[in-house]
């Protein structure tokens, strides 16, 4: 059962936009390689507002995200944001998911 996540969000500089999209892409791929994560949701919710969403069915899992790749990628490109991307903790209460 899933009962972990995280909500990352991320505000692009004015201009930099596509290279935030861009990164988000070829990040799915380094998140493929993580058995841990369940679900990987990234999108964007307006001109320059970024959302990542991802699921874990435990908390070893969850920080081993935390500490992966992705978030080394996020570090690597302070410069892309307008503030440094704000990693939120969270708790699934329900949630629904093809069988």
């Amino acid at each position: 059962m899933l009962t972990l996540g995280f909500l990352v969000e991320m505000e692009a500089k004015p201009g930099r936009e596509d290279e935030v999209a861009a990164f988000l892409k070829e990040a799915k791929a380094l998140v493929d390689a993580e058995p841990g994560t369940v679900t990987w949701f990234a999108c964007q919710i307006g001109p320059t507002s970024f959302r990542i969403f991802d699921t874990f069915a435990d908390e070893d899992d969850r920080q081993f995200h935390l500490a992966g790749k992705v978030r080394q990628g996020l570090d690597a490109r302070a410069d892309l944001f307008a503030t440094p991307p704000r990693i939120n903790p969270i708790d699934l209460l329900t949630y629904k998911m093809p069988a």
